[in-house]
């Protein structure tokens, strides 16, 4: 049975209460989770404290809390993880920030993604520049979220924004280069 098909099955019977479905959903999609947690820890400092078993173990633990979630698909699922796995280090950073005052501003680079612009920028200058972007075009900030921080693929980031892939594309290079812009001020 192809993979997508089954952990769709299980995220449905989950939605339904099936407890058991959301126990035997985590083994099936702890590999991703880790996948998507190790990208986006890869952009973190080299000294960064959160490791991807914890990364993945608190956004999954948020994950099976959020009773309103549309858990339609996997495409969805992953999305949903890669939004939290997004606060979760933007929250991360916040505190290490707090503790430092000014200091711990996280390098990452953008070009990671996708070749975007060679330019680094720190995990909380990124979120701040994407909230800005979500105000100005709510879909790019999603496109750039999904396949920055979580790895999705250009036909799953289409599927959970409901465009076309070219669409997702267009997007990709637009926000890369109006977050290109607004990092480098």
């Amino acid at each position: 049975m192809d993979e997508s098909i089954d952990i769709t099955r299980q995220i449905d019977a989950a939605r339904a209460g099936d407890t058991a479905a959301l126990d035997a959903l985590f083994p099936v999609v702890y590999d991703e989770l880790r996948r998507l947690a190790r990208t986006a820890l890869a952009r973190e400092r080299s000294d960064h404290t959160l490791q991807p078993t914890a990364l993945v173990h608190e956004a999954y633990l948020r994950l099976v809390s959020q009773h309103s979630a549309d858990w339609s698909g996997r495409a969805y699922f992953f999305s949903l993880a890669a939004s939290l796995m997004r606060r979760i280090l933007v929250n991360h950073a916040r505190d290490r920030a707090a503790q430092k005052r000014g200091g711990g501003a996280t390098a990452v680079t953008l070009s990671e993604a996708e070749n975007v612009t060679g330019s680094t920028v720190d995990v909380l200058g990124l979120h701040e520049a994407l909230d800005r972007l979500a105000e100005l075009d709510p879909r790019q900030a999603r496109v750039v979220e999904l396949k920055f921080f979580g790895g999705l693929e250009i036909e799953e980031i289409a599927a959970v924004v409901e465009v076309s892939p070219a669409t997702v594309r267009r997007d990709w290079s637009l926000a890369r280069l109006w977050l290109g812009r607004e990092l480098a001020a």
